[in-house]
């Protein structure tokens, strides 16, 4: 399990969740650990499963504060995670979950391609910075 996807997956899925519940998501922003002392071992001897630590935090449209946290044991890249989460939104709970997403979705495919006559090469990127000054 890797803690980059743990965190990205969970950070998309809790945020469908959390709209889907009714809560306007500002933004949502996701950590992961892996508790390597508390790996615990399933029936095949071989084989050792990973417990993950996740941690959210986020605003709602409103500026609200949003926080979900919870263990995740198993993740399908971009698709679903399973374990034992708890979301709030202003300090009220909103959800307790098992699962989060869709494991049988299909796999996110890759970007469209360019225009033709371009072979992949450099593109431009363009970065536009907005600062925000309150009361102003």
């Amino acid at each position: 399990m890797n803690t980059a996807s743990v965190a990205f997956t969970t950070d998309r899925t809790a945020t469908r969740a959390l709209e889907h519940e009714g809560v306007r998501v500002r933004w949502l922003t996701c950590t992961a650990s892996l508790d390597g002392g508390g790996a615990t071992r399933s029936a095949a001897p071989s084989a050792v499963r990973r417990t993950a630590e996740v941690h959210c935090d986020g605003k709602t449209e409103s500026g609200g504060d949003i926080a979900l946290d919870g263990q995740v044991t198993h993740a399908v890249e971009g698709r679903c995670v399973r374990g034992d989460m708890t979301a709030k939104s202003d300090g009220r709970a909103v959800f307790r979950a098992t699962l989060l997403g869709d494991c049988t979705a299909p796999a996110t495919t890759a970007p469209p391609a360019g225009p033709p006559g371009r072979d992949g090469g450099p593109t431009a990127t363009v970065t536009v910075t907005v600062t925000v000054h309150p009361g102003k």
